[in-house]
């Protein structure tokens, strides 16, 4: 079980963590997100060599319970997506912070990021 925040990770107020001393960049949802989404069904991931803008949208993730926007938390061209989350979206509820990653990015530019601490306190969850 993972915890609901990982350390060494910066976030996003829309709760996509990204993990820049990777390069490229690593992106995913935090373990926060995944638990409210509920059991997720399927994922729109952006295409690799696509440029994202930092807070805007760039796919969607649907559970059981809804369907949610994905923002990028950084501006950049997508090096990467992970297939194995396209084949089995649970692998976001399952590992957020490890299998169930969502893409990789080229940065340009950072949006505005969280700290881990930042984002356990906005969410009243311990790290």
């Amino acid at each position: 079980m993972s915890t609901a925040v990982q350390t060494g990770l910066r976030y996003s107020e829309e709760h996509e963590w990204i993990d820049t001393d990777a390069a490229p960049a690593k992106v995913g949802v935090s373990k926060v997100a995944a638990d409210a989404l509920g059991d997720v069904v399927y994922v729109d991931l952006p295409e690799v060599g696509a440029t994202v803008t930092a807070g805007e949208t760039c796919g969607e993730i649907e559970s059981t319970k809804s369907v949610s926007d994905l923002y990028s938390p950084v501006t950049g061209t997508v090096t990467t997506v992970n297939d194995d989350v396209a084949d089995n979206p649970a692998l976001v509820n399952e590992d957020p912070y490890g299998a169930g990653w969502l893409f990789t990015v080229e940065v340009e530019t950072e949006g505005p990021l969280l700290s881990a601490e930042e984002y356990a306190q906005k969410n009243d969850v311990t790290l």
